[in-house]
């Protein structure tokens, strides 16, 4: 039946979308079934392809392959294309909700627009209205359409009718404790603040220590660490930037107006009924601010010495240390190395009614009842020396430093430790030989080191791998020796394991396992260091006591199949 004869044929007198002309054309409808289609619109008020769809006279799959053919645009399979990787500052999600249409991208000055309908010329019109740049149209079925609309709106917080999460409840901050005049709280607002909480949930449930908000010229970017490793979580628009700068400022009592230099705060949230600390950090940037916030769960300082990875004797030896009067305990690695949560788990074993704890941090970032924590500051004078002068007339029993920068605060911390108290405290170096180096370096006379340092722990974190998918891996003998295995260990009662990556884990791996080198200074130690002796030297002695290096601990935990061969290679680095 020819196209124009559609309308006669058809019981109303109601316009025939091109649409319709070209599936009727193509003998995919007939015209009772558009008479049909059409009636059911008009009283409902939709779209002829989308009631046509829904009651299923016709699939979207032939659909999207007959419209292609017949208006010339090119046919795009989404199950193919990252939902995620998608740009989203081109069309405001909305707009792109509210026509169901997705952005390809731009080429030269024409956006490339998925549509189920390419044959809808009010819509290109208001696109073109809404960007200023004509369309070029592509076809897709339309229920993948849907679906990857549902998955970005997910992704930035837009309702869209269905939630398939529940936010948890952010601790309320008034207007009053902050120093913003600014509203959080118009309809604009609105999906920042649910994506805001989205992400710090989402991020608290992944397990991420860090949250990282990043700004660029033409798309922003929200990436979590997770086990470690940053990886992209979400691209919302670059508009929302401002307006997401600003919230985080809110709610962690900094200043919305102040944009050019960096700023430093606090929040606290509920999360599933638990509490969770936060601290926040902005820095500006060419195209913005730049925002990570820390996730500080004290609950992570409560976990015990077991859990943290130590081998049996490592863990006897740290135990008996930190158990003595006095003395000096040293936590050494870089950046992220877990010094922190390894300097809190001894904390809490201490931390009994008979015993007087106090800390000097920069910052504070686990709150401990029982424990008198005191953040340093710098600007108003308070620096780690200056707080451990006045620990030492508080009647301290242990002090825990958060970094021995300085000579004078290396020295009033190892005066401390010779005068009857325990004193705790981290240093960044390579491992716990050259930490004995690095304090005499500093100035520090060789007789004090000898004197007040009892032990000293080296550690770096490695990747757990994934129970569920982790194989046995497949490891040249040649290579297993070059890493550090001797032939003794190769007796074939163990086999390494390698990373698969399954719905459970992060390729193949899931959480992190310590990695320690705990080294007792013991008599002949002493002598080395009285004798002004190197850290190689130091080192020779510690291994013929039984003292692992961080690569021989690394590739224990390789032989019990707890990491990975390559991971230990990686975070050992010797």
């Amino acid at each position: 039946m020819a196209t124009e004869d559609i309308a006669k044929k058809a019981s109303t007198a109601l316009p025939i979308p091109t649409v319709a002309r070209a599936l009727v054309a193509a003998k995919l409808l007939t015209a009772e079934q558009v008479d049909t289609v059409l009636q059911k619109g008009k009283t409902e008020g939709r779209e002829f392809l989308e009631v046509a769809l829904e009651t299923k006279v016709v699939s979207s799959a032939a659909v999207a392959q007959t419209l292609s053919e017949v208006f010339a645009v090119p046919y795009v399979d989404l199950d193919a294309i990252d939902a995620m990787r998608l740009p989203q500052n081109l069309l405001d999600l909305k707009l792109c909700i509210t026509y169901k249409v997705i952005v390809l991208g731009k080429r030269q000055n024409r956006l490339l627009i998925v549509s189920a309908d390419p044959s809808n010329r009010d819509i290109a019109e208001k696109i073109k209205f809404a960007t200023q740049a004509p369309v070029e149209w592509v076809v897709a079925k339309s229920d993948q359409i849907s679906t990857i609309l549902e998955n970005i709106a997910k992704s930035n917080s837009l309702d869209t009718g269905s939630s398939d999460f529940e936010f948890g409840e952010l601790e309320e901050i008034s207007e009053e404790e902050s120093n913003s005049t600014a509203s959080t709280n118009e309809p604009d607002d609105a999906p920042v603040v649910k994506f805001l909480q989205k992400m710090i949930i989402d991020a608290y449930r992944m397990g991420a220590s860090d949250l990282h908000f990043e700004p660029y010229e033409f798309n922003y970017r929200v990436r979590f660490r997770i086990d470690g490793e940053l990886r992209e979580i979400a691209s919302p628009p670059a508009a929302i930037k401002e307006k997401l700068a600003s919230r985080i400022k809110v709610i962690s009592r900094l200043d919305i107006a102040e944009k050019r230099i960096p700023q430093d705060g606090r929040t606290k949230m509920r999360i599933a009924g638990k509490s969770i600390d936060f601290r926040v950090s902005t820095l500006p940037t060419l195209f913005g601010e730049k925002i990570v916030i820390r996730i500080l769960d004290s609950s992570n300082a409560k976990v015990g010495i077991d859990a943290l990875g130590y081998e049996p004797i490592e863990k006897e030896r740290l135990l008996t240390a930190i158990e003595r009067p006095y003395g000096m305990v040293l936590v050494t690695g870089p950046t992220g190395s877990g010094k922190t949560v390894s300097l809190y788990s001894c904390l809490n074993l201490l931390n009994k009614p008979g015993v007087n704890i106090s800390t000097a941090e920069d910052p504070s970032e686990i709150n401990l009842p029982g424990v008198n924590q005191v953040n340093v500051n710098d600007k108003a004078g308070l620096t780690f020396s200056a707080a451990l002068k006045s620990f030492l007339r508080q009647d301290p029993d242990i002090i825990m430093v958060g970094e021995i920068r300085d000579l004078e605060t290396a020295d009033i911390a190892i005066k401390a430790a010779q005068t009857g108290h325990m004193v705790l405290s981290t240093l960044h170096t390579n491992d716990a030989p050259t930490t004995l180096t690095r304090l005499r370096n500093m100035g520090i006379a060789p007789f004090n080191i000898a004197s007040s340092v009892i032990l000293i722990t080296a550690q770096r974190l490695a990747r757990r791998l994934c129970n569920t998918c982790k194989e046995p891996a497949d490891v040249p003998v040649d290579a297993l020796i070059e890493a550090g295995f001797t032939y003794d260990d190769l007796d074939g009662s163990w086999t390494p394991y390698k990373p698969v990556g399954c719905a459970a884990c992060n390729n193949g791996y899931k959480g992190r396992v310590g990695i320690y080198q705990v080294m007792p200074i013991s008599e002949e130690i002493q002598r080395i260091i009285l004798s002004d002796g190197s850290a190689l030297e130091i080192q020779e002695q510690a291994q013929r006591e039984g003292v692992r290096t961080l690569r021989q601990s690394g590739l224990q935990k390789v032989k019990i199949g707890v990491t990975s061969l390559e991971e230990v290679l990686a975070v050992t680095n010797e």
